[in-house]
């Protein structure tokens, strides 16, 4: 008896290349169904487990639409579906875009916490956005099944349930056009509740376009890896809609996986010869703390031309260890390419030059706190002054701006720093059923304001952080990521494993909050710990700083897996009022 052999779908096509000139979804899978290229699926250990072309893709989409249709629902009804990373969600949400449909990727249960709140955050979505249909993986359904509404939908069920509706091959389709929404993306939720971005075909298509002609300048012989979660717009408009506009093929590693064996990553880049990857900084960082040896021995990363960063501030020491890590492996620092962007976007809004790495702005940190300058220093200048670093994201993609402006709105000069806001065609159309929060940030004059801060240069786009985590002192702006790099260079303190805030009202004698998770259980230790991070804050910053050690997996995280600084500091300060409380209160054995 022989086994059955499967391969992945081949590098190279048998179609000419078209970077994603085409009106809508439905149209760019059209094209690239005629090809032989397409999306390829691998298990935890790496092997290959289901290669799905595009041919494939369009063939089981177009059942699903039938299927979906069956049920009696309305042309932009919203579709939840659980965002594994699995073949059953291509089916899903490609079949929406032939039904007319509107997709809407949620986020599995890995970095959400514990099983209830899983499902709270589940019925919240499902309820959000209206949803009249609920799919899951099979290992899954359970969750939909335990919200309470559950009965409301139209149907809910796996990917199985979903093939044994009827289709009506008679039926006459009509796939979503160019005004309508392409799909829901959930914002991560780092300053709040997630908020549904209605993302319209126009406004993917030409995120899609400037991305990959532009910002990667796509070849044909290019091959995407990617571990991304499907549910983040990185993963999903990065590493699936990507390389379908752009007939790619892609090998696929499921987030969970990549989080237990990080090597298989670099594995199937060595394996397949990809050249396109991204990952967050925190991925980088677990390759190189898990990765040593023999690991490196056995990659070639030589074929690796962009190595993209986004998705949280860029770090330029993980980045440069990380390049030092696997130079012997073939890796070439100048494929770092940072970028900007945001679901509100689409994905993209900027890109650094390719082939040249990190560039950094050396800038004098004083006047920066004091007068939001971001004044340049050359290695002349450095000794004696206290200084920062921010990495050039680039010059925003062709038919986008930016502009930084005040807080009155006023456009501010170069080096000033200040609201990041953006223009172009990849924007939202608003959030969904929130026309209030849309109407804060979406101007009349199609400026969105992204709610960070930054400052221009001839260069292009510097990101000094998220307005609402700068921690103002006495007139100085601190940037809570400065605190957090200082930190993680002392002993035992890794840079992903502890945030940096201002304190609550309720902690009058402190300026600034460091919640830190430890495996530490040695009090001296703990206490030593303690006392060289609040003094070394303290020298550096000249601030009061309270430090506070946690379990590992105790700070709350967001969606894609960043750690959520506003939920950190409610919780917080939620737990101190409980502390006082309890202290002012008295007892009841006390009072008798």
């Amino acid at each position: 008896m022989t086994e059955l052999c499967i391969t992945a779908t081949p590098t190279f096509n048998s179609k000419p290349q078209r970077l994603a000139d085409f009106a809508t979804l439905p149209e760019a899978l059209d094209y690239a169904a005629e090809g032989c290229t397409g999306f390829n699926f691998h298990d935890n250990r790496g092997r290959l487990l289901a290669p799905l072309g595009y041919v494939e893709v369009r063939r089981r989409a177009i059942e699903a639409a039938r299927r979906l249709m069956s049920l009696g629902l309305e042309r932009g009804d919203r579709v939840a579906v659980i965002a594994d990373t699995d073949p059953a969600f291509m089916e899903v949400f490609f079949g929406c875009q032939y039904a007319g449909l509107v997709p809407v990727p949620m986020p599995i249960p890995m970095s959400i916490g514990g099983h209830e709140r899983y499902v709270a955050r589940l019925e919240r979505l499902i309820e959000s956005c209206g949803a009249r249909v609920a799919i899951a993986p099979s290992h899954m359904v359970r969750y939909i099944e335990e919200i309470p509404s559950v009965d409301t939908l139209a149907f809910h069920g796996d990917i199985d349930a979903l093939r044994a509706l009827p289709n009506p091959e008679d039926m006459v389709l009509e796939p979503s056009g160019p005004d309508e929404i392409a799909y829901l993306q959930y914002t991560s939720g780092s300053t709040g509740f997630p908020r549904g971005v209605e993302i319209r075909q126009h406004a993917i298509m030409a995120n899609l376009r400037a991305i990959l002609a532009s910002g990667l300048a796509v070849r044909p012989q290019d091959r995407c890896v990617s571990w991304l979660p499907f549910y983040h717009d990185m993963g999903l408009v990065g590493f699936v809609l990507g390389p379908m506009a752009s007939q790619l093929s892609v090998d696929y590693l499921g987030p969970r996986e990549f989080a237990m064996r990080p090597r298989l990553w670099l594995t199937l880049m060595t394996r397949n010869r990809g050249s396109i990857a991204f990952a967050p900084p925190f991925g980088y960082d677990l390759c190189t703390r898990r990765l040593h040896g023999s690991d490196i021995d056995r990659l070639d990363l030589s074929a690796w031309r962009v190595a993209g960063v986004g998705a949280e501030p860029v770090l330029p020491d993980v980045l440069d260890s990380f390049a030092e890590h696997f130079a012997a492996a073939g890796f070439d620092r100048r494929a770092f390419l940072p970028s900007y962007g945001m679901a509100e976007n689409s994905l993209a809004v900027s890109f650094a030059p390719l082939g040249i790495g990190l560039s950094l702005d050396r800038v004098d940190r004083d006047v920066l706190e004091q007068h939001g300058e971001a004044r340049p220093l050359d290695d002349d200048r450095v000794a004696g002054l206290n200084t920062t670093s921010f990495v050039n994201c680039g010059h925003p993609l062709p038919g986008h701006d930016i502009s930084i402006r005040d807080g009155d709105g006023h456009p501010l000069p170069e080096r000033h720093v200040g609201r990041v806001t953006i223009r172009g065609p990849s924007l939202m159309s608003g959030y969904f059923h929130d026309h209030e929060q849309t109407r804060r940030v979406l101007g009349d004059d199609g400026w969105f304001d992204t709610g960070d801060l930054g400052y221009l240069t001839s260069q292009g786009l510097h990101v000094t952080g998220r307005h609402k985590d700068l921690i103002i002192i006495n007139g100085r702006n601190i940037w809570p990521q400065d605190i957090e790099a200082l930190a993680s260079q002392m002993a035992g303190v890794n840079r992903g494993e502890l945030t940096a805030m201002s304190a609550p009202p309720e902690e009058s004698e402190v300026d600034v909050v460091v919640l830190l998770q430890t495996t530490l259980s040695d009090e001296r230790a703990r206490a030593a710990l303690i006392k060289e991070l609040s003094a070394g804050i303290r020298s550096e910053f000249g601030v009061r700083c309270t430090v506070s050690l946690l379990p590992p997996r105790t700070l709350p995280r967001t969606s894609s897996g960043k750690i959520s600084r506003s939920q950190a500091r409610r919780q917080y300060a939620a737990q101190l009022r409980e502390a006082m409380d309890a202290v002012s209160t008295p007892s009841a054995a006390a009072s008798s």
